[in-house]
């Protein structure tokens, strides 16, 4: 089947419209599989086309957000597709957010219907739900509305963190994501011989690259289970066994993957890699040398994209050569997308001189519609100004600090405003102060991102607490009140109670001296002795990482401020001391020093000859 035929947009008013265009010429291709169960495309087709009839029936309209709040699976692609279908656009829900989070992204969207599952429906209360295991298999399938429809209707909203505390969701246009694979298509010629993982929640838009890239190609869509993406060993061999050609990784998990795949066994399977596209947070092209020592840089190609949730996922494209194996500055992000346009905009407000950082803006055909319900804001960061050309046009102030590096290559310096991007995640601090202060002993609180290692960027919040109140009552308070309104990816690591905010001599915030806060408190930790006991030996190895003091034995690794990266890192750091190896596996039962002293005590038992210690 020809690339070029099948990704042109030209000729379908929506995302779905193309799918089936697809399903049609290959319907018996695999189009999606969970490990579970695996669907074709005219199986895909039909399944999507009966949720479509139901939420039809339930009063779905064009340009309506329809929640979908389902596990990384086949039936969250046929939920997605059975809304689009319907002539509404998708709303993504993680399963993973907690309960606060989900109602208030529901509330903002005015989703009056969820597509979930029956075991789940109680996770989005007070709304119509539709659920996906009681759909009638003898229901009619929906007869394609797509003389209703138009390339400008609503596709889905993903919602971002907000600096004042609120949550804003981006709007995005069938069309918008439509061009974007045929203005790459020149670039990757993705086709129906790929097979792509979605690797990333449906509520991060790296997600819409992954499962459109496939199912708009007829290639097959291997869905990633939670617990084999936290683990990079089960990945690696997903990826193998799988036949993964095309791979999306932001830079700090493919870190842990690529320590993974080097530990395979010999005999494993080859890779059949062709593209790893990176994005989602600043790239240190440093960091891949090991990788390509052992795989080079053919096969697979190794591509850095930047883009925002705004401009449609994608903004340029690099194809990472052996000279940017040793870059120390700015991150190289490459030229823009062909239907795209990037430019730095200086501190006074005009087109910087060439070599000269300014704040990246992009204009296009890949910007959104804008900010649902936030026009102000809309008016705000999508603003109409003259280019260099002399036109005016519609531009988006990313707030990301770029530079130049040679005429149309750009590299990527860091944010211009307290924006922070972890693990591909953007982050607005104050919409976490906002709820810390929610808090009536803290007085005031500043959260910033420190590096706890290299490439382990993580949240530290920094709390003036009454002084008549316990700092350490007041902390757990405001950690589990986190817990209940913010994505865990949202929840600092460390907590650090002051007598004041520092400043500078000029009034403002010192971020060195709360770095340097951190700094002694992790050297005081560092030094704390370790206990005798296997379980103290493997607190005092958390403690250090962690930067908390007292632990429990029963306490979740997650819930303490840990994260996927640094719970390898301390597996590597258990596993050294006590000369053993285990895998991520061990914690079938949980992340806690109990259920980890567990295995290692089983592990000295089968080894009599080893020391515990």
């Amino acid at each position: 089947m020809n690339n070029r035929r099948t990704s042109s947009a030209e000729r379908h008013p929506s995302l779905h419209a193309m799918f089936e265009s697809v399903a049609r010429l290959l319907p018996d291709n695999v189009a999606v599989s969970d490990g579970q169960s695996r669907l074709t495309y005219s199986e895909l087709d039909r399944r999507a086309g009966r949720l479509a009839s139901a939420l039809r029936a339930a009063g779905v309209s064009r340009d309506q957000l329809v929640g979908l709040c389902v596990e990384r699976s086949v039936d969250l692609v046929v939920g997605l597709l059975g809304i689009l279908k319907a002539g509404a656009g998708y709303l993504p829900l993680d399963p993973a957010y907690p309960a606060a989070r989900r109602d208030r992204v529901l509330s903002l969207s005015n989703a009056e219907i969820v597509v979930t599952h029956r075991a789940t429906s109680a996770l989005v209360s007070g709304r119509k739900v539709v659920a996906l295991d009681d759909l009638d298999a003898s229901l009619e399938v929906a007869s394609p509305a797509h003389a209703a429809e138009d390339a400008s209707s609503l596709a889905y909203v993903i919602f971002t963190s907000g600096s004042s505390g609120e949550p804003k969701g981006v709007m995005i246009e069938h069309r918008h994501v439509l061009r974007l694979f045929s203005s790459t298509d020149e670039v990757f010629s993705f086709g129906p011989s790929d097979v792509w993982c979605n690797f990333h929640s449906a509520a991060f838009d790296f997600s819409v690259w992954e499962i459109w890239g496939a199912l708009l190609y007829g290639g097959h869509l291997v869905m990633v289970s939670n617990e084999v993406a936290r683990d990079p060993h089960a990945f690696a061999s997903l990826l193998r066994r799988e036949q993964v050609t095309v791979l999306n990784q932001t830079p700090s998990s493919f870190r842990n993957l690529a320590t993974a795949d080097a530990e395979l066994p010999a005999g494993a399977p080859a890779l059949a890699l062709r593209h790893v596209i990176f994005g989602g947070e600043r790239l240190d092209c440093r960091s891949l040398v090991p990788w390509v020592e052992r795989h080079g840089l053919e096969k697979p190609a190794l591509v850095n994209m930047y883009g925002i949730t705004e401009t449609t996922v994608h903004v340029t494209w690099k194809r990472i050569a052996r000279a940017d194996l040793e870059t120390t500055g700015p991150s190289p992000i490459g030229v823009a997308i062909s239907d795209l346009e990037l430019d730095l905009v200086d501190d006074k407000g005009d087109w910087a001189a060439p070599g000269k950082e300014g704040v990246l803006f992009v204009s296009g055909a890949g910007l959104a519609r804008g900010y649902l319900g936030r026009p102000e804001l809309t008016r705000e960061r999508f603003v109409t100004r003259v280019g260099r050309d002399g036109r005016e046009r519609r531009w988006y102030n990313s707030g990301d600090l770029g530079v130049q590096l040679a005429p149309g290559e750009f590299g990527y310096v860091g944010r211009a405003d307290r924006q922070i991007k972890i693990r591909g995640y953007r982050i607005e601090p104050g919409e976490i102060e906002v709820a810390i202060r929610k808090e009536p002993a803290v007085k005031d609180c500043v959260v910033i991102a420190a590096e706890f290692g290299a490439g382990d960027p993580r949240l530290v919040a920094y709390l003036v607490i009454d002084s008549g109140a316990d700092a350490k009552d007041v902390i757990s308070r405001v950690q589990a009140q986190l817990g209940d309104a913010l994505p865990g990816y949202m929840g600092p690591s460390t907590y650090i109670p002051l007598a004041k905010l520092p400043t500078t001599a000029n009034g403002k915030l010192d971020e060195d001296a709360l770095r340097e806060q951190l700094r002694s408190k992790m050297a005081a930790v560092s030094g704390a002795p370790g206990g005798e006991t296997t379980g103290d030996l493997v607190r005092g190895i958390w403690t250090r990482m962690l930067g908390i003091e007292q632990i429990g034995d029963h306490d979740e690794f997650f819930d303490l401020g840990g994260t996927s990266f640094s719970l390898l890192q301390m597996l590597s750091q258990v596993n050294e001391q006590f000369n053993t190896n285990l895998r991520i596996s061990v914690f079938g039962e949980g992340a806690s020093i109990s259920v980890l002293a567990s295995a290692l005590e089983r592990h000295a038992a089968s080894q009599p000859n080893q020391s515990t210690k």
